[in-house]
């Protein structure tokens, strides 16, 4: 058989099952975000307390490993949901705090318009160019763990200054993430797409919590 043929053939595979797992993600990706979405007005209706931050850490943290390691069978579908659901539960009561706010509706919106657009134009710049991002990855593990370290300081500091320097520096990691994790379904055959959609989904919370402090900042109401 001519090796062209078998090349074709191969790179047509590989298109295909890409674009599959792009659009499953994407897929799973919304309905993840309905249900927090469905779990957060829940929480802000019941008037639901907030959670305490080391369980909240502990989820978010832990609940990605115990969702990978169940990434190949019938239960990762179900960690998955569970796992939005108790974030999007957490949320509820921040996103309350701000509507409490005066301006609060104004900074809950802004905060949400701007957590879309960063989102659809970072993952649709690298659906459509391509670009390898992977050489971010080590950049963005030692930043990760430079902000996580600075959140849990400042959880006993409450230095106003850190807590925005903090928030700022987090939406810069996570929309370089977003560019990584995007880049990982197109270039590197990354094909569970559950664990897409947790990445996504954590990137996507974390921009969306620290731009409520940004806005509100901006606001002069935090």
């Amino acid at each position: 058989m001519d090796p062209n043929v078998n090349t074709i053939s191969t790179a047509r595979t590989s298109a295909l099952s890409t674009n599959k797992v792009v659009r499953n993600t994407y897929l799973l990706l919304s309905m993840t975000l309905v249900f927090s979405a469905i779990t957060a007005g829940y929480a802000l209706m019941t008037g639901a307390q907030p959670v305490h931050w080391i369980l909240v850490l502990a989820v978010f943290l832990g609940g990605p490993f115990v969702i990978n390691a169940a990434r190949n069978s019938v239960w990762s579908l179900p960690l998955t949901f569970a796992f939005t659901g108790f974030m999007g539960y957490v949320l509820g009561p921040i996103v309350g705090y701000y509507l409490a706010m005066p301006g609060g509706e104004a900074i809950v919106t802004q905060a949400l318009g701007t957590t879309a657009v960063l989102f659809l134009g970072l993952s649709g710049y690298a659906l459509v160019t391509r670009k390898d991002f992977s050489f971010l990855g080590g950049f963005l593990f030692a930043g990760l763990l430079v902000v996580l370290a600075a959140i849990v300081a400042n959880i006993f500091l409450q230095i106003p200054a850190l807590s925005l320097t903090i928030s700022a520096a987090a939406v810069l990691l996570m929309s370089a993430m977003i560019l990584f994790d995007t880049s990982r379904m197109v270039n590197d055959g990354d094909t569970n797409y559950v664990m897409m959609t947790v990445s996504l989904y954590a990137n996507i919370y974390v921009i969306f919590t620290h731009l409520l402090n940004l806005f509100a900042a901006f606001a002069g109401e935090d």
